[in-house]
């Protein structure tokens, strides 16, 4: 990796703290307010002018809620076999994003995206170990916009990747009031964190990492009862189904092997350029990974343990699921529920021997594909209840417990990770950050996403506009090197087809340089859902092709203005 850290950059670090003790009053000076298109008096046929009236008087509390590396194996997604019952149950309760695309398929990079509100290549940071406020700007965060506009942030678990990348203390000085707590974990030391992958653990005597997060989550809900003058930004960051697949062993019993499937597709795809591919080298580095014999080609697993593996992730994520629903229980049971905004995302996706690929670090659907949801009481449900929905009670199946209906308000529109900043913003009643310049280094709050408010009001029948199309194509993109040299490789998701350059990247620019395109993929996902035939090189998509490649190019800006002219037609 090009060293990153310049003289403006360490100008910038040392400037840190008397950016941050003035950043309020930065805010109220350089931004700018993007109202939605249309101006609604409350009504009861409104209930979204109604929720916004209100927030603008008295601010709503907000709930956001990570999974890592989270594809959307849900049983609100469609996974039959996938016991996720308080999931569900808060898709049942959202408009819930069927088409949902991180921006990068890695876990520092891509909450560094969406919890900045900034793309990539704006932030500077692609890999697990830089600090966008070393390597680009003091942006504003997230938790650090609700802060300065009068909330408690507290962070609990996994939110900002932890390390270098959130430097050393989840960005503690800026994003949060309080320190984040992430919680003991006995099965995380140096000694065991390689042991093995799959590993199913008896809990009586130690508590996993995740029942901690959400005791503190639970607590933190209990003891701001008393605090209810306040609103809170809670971000509650689980940690699985994140390797090693560490769950209480109870959970098995949910996934008989006889109902564990392999993927669709388990070989490289064709035609699939090399750069394309990643090694998985981070599940392979498991004592029990390694020790695994397989095909000499193309190392892919034997089918009995891949099923092994795709149970452990299936057990991890019910387990997770169960950890969530104890904190949508404390909504209900404190008194929240009736005024807090609930947000919940995947990281990134997560490929389970799919075309032979295992972990993410690719630009596949697979990796890039999110679960999301957002809920807002008395919009995307009139019960805003939260039980706590326990799949481990005996005969319990998603089909026999009332609570877990299917999702209410779904879209297929293209949205992104990066749209939740100016999305909670806006449902909030704060005023929204602008969009950024094309150089937004020295402008502390903007924002490269489009608020999810007009998706919402279309999805929920509120203002039907005929004229309005959605944004056409989302984008993301992941990082590799040929020799010293990074290249990158830059992704765009229509509803009809992914579109893939791999380009050398200026590091002078921080941009990709589409004059020297190493590779190219097309996938034509009517036909093709699993990305496993690579039509870049095909004479007869060549226009396509062109076409998609013309979109790459032009970038996020031309794709956002477009839907922006549609929505004030």
């Amino acid at each position: 990796m090009v060293n990153l850290a310049d003289r403006s950059s360490l100008l910038l670090l040392i400037c840190a703290a008397v950016v941050a003790s003035t950043l309020a009053g930065q805010e109220r000076r350089q931004v700018h307010h993007t109202p939605a298109p249309t101006t609604h008096t409350p009504s009861h046929s409104d209930p979204l002018a109604a929720w916004m009236s209100s927030a603008s008087k008295s601010k709503p509390n907000v709930l956001f809620l990570v999974a890592d590396d989270l594809r959307p194996k849900l049983g609100c997604y469609g996974d039959t076999n996938m016991v996720t019952p308080n999931i569900d149950n808060l898709a049942s309760k959202s408009v819930m994003f069927r088409q949902a695309f991180a921006q990068v398929a890695l876990c520092a990079p891509s909450r560094t995206s969406f919890l900045t509100g900034r793309r990539p290549d704006t932030t500077r940071v692609y890999d697990l170990h830089h600090y966008w406020r070393r390597v680009a700007g003091n942006f504003t965060t997230l938790p650090q916009y609700f802060k300065n506009h009068g909330y408690i942030a507290q962070g609990v678990g996994k939110i900002f990747h932890p390390g270098h990348e959130s430097s050393g203390n989840d960005d503690k000085h800026y994003s949060w009031n309080r320190d984040n707590f992430h919680g003991p974990d006995a099965y995380h030391s140096d000694s065991e964190r390689h042991k093995a992958a799959y590993r199913p653990v008896d809990t009586t005597n130690n508590k996993l990492q995740d029942t901690h997060i959400a005791d503190f989550a639970v607590n933190f809900l209990r003891d701001h009862a008393h605090n209810r003058d306040q609103p809170f930004f809670l971000a509650v960051g689980f940690i699985k189904p994140h390797l090693p697949f560490i769950f209480p062993k109870e959970y098995l019993d949910l996934y008989p092997l006889s109902k564990i499937h392999l993927a669709a597709h388990r070989t490289r795809p064709t035609a699939m350029p090399d750069i394309a591919f990643s090694n998985a080298g981070e599940i392979r580095s498991y004592l029990d990974v390694a020790a695994t014999p397989t095909t000499t080609s193309s190392k892919i697993f034997p089918d009995d343990f891949q099923k092994t593996l795709r149970r452990g992730y299936s057990a991890a994520t019910s387990y997770m699921d169960a950890q969530l629903g104890r904190v949508l229980k404390a909504l209900s049971q404190y008194g929240y529920a009736d005024n807090t905004i609930i947000s919940f995302l995947g990281d990134h996706g997560w490929h389970l021997g799919d075309n032979a690929e295992w972990c993410k670090h690719t630009n596949f659907e697979m990796a890039l594909r999110i679960p999301m949801m957002l809920h807002v009481p008395g919009v995307t449900a009139n019960n805003h209840h939260f039980d706590f929905i326990d799949a481990l009670t005996p005969g319990f199946t998603n089909n026999n417990d009332s609570r877990v209906p299917g999702p209410s308000h779904v879209t297929d529109e293209l949205v992104e990770a990066i749209d939740l900043y100016p999305t909670l913003t806006e449902l909030s009643g704060l005023t929204v950050p602008q969009t950024c310049p094309e150089n937004s280094v020295h402008v502390p709050t903007c924002l490269e996403g489009t608020s999810l408010v007009p998706l919402v009001k279309q999805v929920r029948n509120i203002s039907k506009d005929p004229h309005m199309q959605w944004k056409q194509a989302a984008f993301s993109q992941y990082e590799r090197h040929s020799g010293q040299h990074p290249i990158m490789g830059y992704t765009v998701r229509t509803k009809t087809h992914r579109y893939t350059e791999w380009v050398h990247f200026d590091t002078h620019k921080w941009r990709g340089d589409f004059s020297q395109v190493m590779a190219r993929e097309l996938y034509q996902h009517s036909s093709d859902p699993y990305e496993f035939h690579n039509l870049a090189e095909v004479t007869s998509y060549s226009d396509t092709a062109n076409q998609l490649s013309q979109v790459l190019r032009n970038g996020w800006r031309k794709t956002q203005q477009t839907y922006l002219d549609t929505l004030h037609h």
